[in-house]
């Protein structure tokens, strides 16, 4: 890839990275957070199933993170681009469409 292409990969993975953390911070529920209702709420279950929605969607957004994170890495390293099972360029669309793609279509 020329530096050109590394350097908008890079600010659309940072820009990826950005909006999920900024989501993680408005779906992490902590002790304090009005979100935590009491256990003799009278929709406890309702509370219950948007708090493991809300952990679900937390744990995949650290997925997403750790996938870019890694990407950022590949740039930094020179290896971006590139296949790891086969190590042939990846194609443009799909990184366009993945940024943080490992693999080529083939063995995606």
């Amino acid at each position: 890839m020329s530096d050109l292409d590394l350097a908008d990969a890079r600010r659309t993975l940072e820009a990826l990275r950005e909006e999920l953390l900024a989501r993680n911070e408005e779906l992490s529920v902590t002790a304090d957070d009005p979100l935590v209702y009491d256990v003799n709420f009278a929709d406890s279950g309702q509370v219950a199933a948007e708090l493991g929605e809300n952990q679900v969607a937390i744990a995949v957004a650290k997925e997403q993170l750790d996938e870019i994170d890694a990407a950022l890495e590949r740039i930094d390293d020179g290896t971006y681009g590139r296949c790891e099972a086969c190590g042939e360029p990846i194609g443009e669309a799909r990184l366009e469409a993945i940024p943080a793609a490992r693999f080529c279509i083939r063995h995606a």
